[in-house]
């Protein structure tokens, strides 16, 4: 199976402790490539990687014919601008989450992405777990009856003033930087869209940003609620209630890759935890990139689905400023 020809645009600390390991050693994508505006940067990270290229330029590394696909964890800020970029230089896209700052900014990456021909895809690693896969099963088949509720928390303590996730010019905020899994995972359960949606946020005095954001998002018979915070103690839990039952996916978001995953069914059938062999998530993401990308199918997350999601953000923050209901 050919490897898919890679490049990296951003050295940083995310990718440093949580890509590289996966990139460097998956059977369907090629890591050839990265680029830093700090050039020993680049080089420092290619050679503890055994990475054959280093650039001191974004625009360097979009330069290079042999590169296919490029994927993008610079700040939230800074991804309209690369990604569009990269879609004008002939590479297929995977970015960060958030995708863009608004969805404003996700239909220009869209429409862009179409012209050209295009992939882009938003780096939503949980989707390829196979626990959120069988959660998905398990609601298609009615294992839990309806779906009523759904509540979610995803919490962490930072008080770093240097730190991007506490500058709000470059998109950071609790909403953003860990909302958005909240708002994701509870579409992809109801596998629809909310009508309308009620936030509120509390910003920190010193960055500016929301530290503390609860929202509810209205699916007709169902409602998710959702609490996130970049000034709490590490936590992190989504509990799905219907009529037939339960779901408790533990460790939701970012599972360790040692790990075994866990789900907690209640239902007819009596309690149980369902067992998954150690996966690491990131792997699979890029799997299912690369696969697009060799058989010129769609992304298995598309861009209608990272607009919808930006969409959602925009309304809890504007809910969060009315203090009323908004309309999706």
């Amino acid at each position: 199976m050919r490897k898919i020809k890679l490049g990296v645009i951003g050295v940083s600390g995310h990718l440093l402790t949580r890509i590289m390991l996966p990139l460097t050693t998956s059977s369907t994508v090629e890591i050839i490539a990265l680029a830093s505006r700090n050039l020993e940067k680049s080089k420092e990270a290619a050679a503890n990687w055994q990475i054959p290229k280093a650039y001191g330029s974004y625009e360097a590394l979009l330069n290079d014919p042999e590169i296919e696909a490029v994927y993008i964890p610079l700040p939230n800020h800074m991804h309209l601008e690369w990604v569009k970029k990269s879609i004008l230089a002939g590479k297929h896209v995977i970015c960060e989450k958030p995708l863009t700052m608004n969805a404003q900014q996700t239909k220009e990456i869209m429409d862009l992405a179409e012209e050209k021909g295009i992939k882009v895809m938003e780096a939503f690693m949980y989707r390829f777990h196979p626990k959120w896969q069988m959660v998905s099963e398990l609601i298609k088949v009615k294992g839990i009856g309806e779906i009523n509720a759904i509540h979610t928390i995803f919490t962490y303590k930072n008080d770093d003033p240097n730190n991007i996730r506490n500058n709000k010019e470059y998109g950071g905020g609790a909403l953003m930087d860990i909302g958005c899994y909240a708002i994701s995972t509870a579409r992809f359960i109801m596998n629809t869209e909310p009508s309308r949606v009620l936030g509120m946020l509390h910003y920190s005095d010193l960055f500016g940003t929301d530290v503390l954001t609860s929202g509810i998002m209205d699916f007709g018979k169902a409602r998710a609620l959702f609490t996130v915070s970049t000034s709490m103690h590490p936590a992190q839990e989504v509990k799905i209630y219907g009529t037939g039952g339960s779901i408790e996916v533990l460790i939701p978001f970012n599972d360790h890759y040692d790990v075994k995953g866990q789900i907690k069914v209640i239902n007819g059938l009596g309690e149980r935890i369902v067992t998954f062999e150690p996966t690491n998530q990131y792997d699979a993401l890029f799997s299912a990139f690369a696969k697009a990308i060799r058989e010129d199918i769609p992304v298995p997350l598309s861009l209608k689905d990272s607009f919808m999601n930006m969409r959602i953000i925009d309304q809890l923050f504007e809910s969060g400023r009315t203090g009323q209901w908004e309309t999706i």
